[in-house]
């Protein structure tokens, strides 16, 4: 199994579209929907996560779980019980986001030091959603070490979370080179819900000693896939050809037109540029194309460029086309 991470302020709705359109992927889980001490509306969660408006699937027809972080348990379940009348695809619990923003109000990695707590948030929604919709969680290693890894782990499954994501890193760790995949070897063994093993993985090669090293064949595939959209193919099928630069220009020109339906037209070319600046780990065009977009920020003018630099083409046979139309969501709802 194969999942797609959400990345905050780059991997949201808009290249989850994208990216699941490349094919490869099972399932997706949203970027974080913070709940601090009230209920919220309906509209957060979906201006977050549109997806839910079509049920729970991006538009190639991958599932998605909405994720949600905090650190009071009533609050959490509160929110947890309106999201699931939503019907996403599962509820997913984030312990493991590093940003200090994030820590400082108690959430993500941070609560990897109270291990108890996080035990009660994930008993506290896992008691107020329906008992058929999944729980899950995902962690790093710990908060400042590691000392605690096998603790909180264990408390998570014994909480009532169904799977777990672990990415090979502590929070003072950061995304710093290497992940510590051996160390999701020793969660795994601890624990008898199903382990994700995330962390580090750009390439083939690194899919196979991630699953070499943590016993994991579950992945979860974050900056690598958005690099190589082609790379969830690509563990599933070693000898295929890879995903090429004439595949992937479809997927670009679409990601331009997705975002331009929800986000201000002065926002529009930075966003295509945050993901070509990872795309050019993969690809020379890449570079090319960065290169002559790199200094236009008006949108009409980058528009113009960027079609003129990706020119309309032909799908292959085995593009992975999408089941149902693009979501619509009002402006209201952003």
């Amino acid at each position: 199994m194969l999942l797609l991470a959400p990345m905050e302020g780059l991997l949201d709705f808009s290249l989850r579209d994208i990216l699941t359109r490349a094919g490869g992927i099972d399932r997706c889980v949203s970027e974080f929907i913070r709940v601090t001490d009230q209920l919220l509306p309906d509209r957060v969660f979906l201006r977050v996560m549109p997806e839910l408006l079509n049920g729970s699937r991006t538009p190639a027809g991958v599932p998605v779980r909405a994720q949600l972080l905090g650190s009071d348990p009533a609050c959490l379940a509160d929110n947890a019980a309106a999201l699931a009348a939503l019907g996403p695809a599962g509820i997913d619990l984030n312990f493991g986001c590093p940003a200090k923003t994030v820590n400082r109000h108690r959430g993500g990695a941070v609560l990897l030091d109270e291990p108890a707590l996080i035990h009660d948030i994930v008993a506290a929604v896992r008691r107020a959603v329906p008992a058929g919709m999944p729980v899950s969680a995902k962690m790093r290693l710990g908060n400042a070490s590691d000392g605690r890894m096998l603790e909180c782990a264990q408390a998570l499954a014994a909480g009532g979370a169904e799977e777990l994501v672990v990415h090979g890193r502590t929070k003072l760790q950061g995304y710093k080179p290497p992940a510590y995949w051996d160390a999701i070897a020793r969660i795994r063994e601890a624990v008898a819900v199903p382990v994700i093993a995330n962390g580090e993985i750009w390439s083939v090669d690194d899919a196979r000693r991630c699953r070499a090293e943590s016993g994991c064949d579950a992945l979860m595939l974050g900056r690598g896939m958005v690099a190589d959209p082609g790379l969830a193919l690509a563990i599933r099928a070693p000898h295929a050809p890879p995903l090429g630069w004439d595949t992937l220009r479809p997927l670009l020109r679409r990601y331009w037109q997705v975002i331009a339906g929800h986000t201000e037209p002065r926002h529009r070319p930075g966003r295509v540029k945050q993901w070509l600046n990872l795309l050019r780990r993969r690809f020379p065009q890449a570079q090319q194309t960065y290169d002559e977009l790199r200094t236009i920020n008006d949108s009409a003018a980058f528009e113009a460029r960027l079609f003129g630099a990706i020119a309309p083409i032909a799908q292959p046979a085995y593009f992975h086309q999408a089941s149902s139309p693009p979501i619509s969501v009002s402006e209201s709802t952003w």
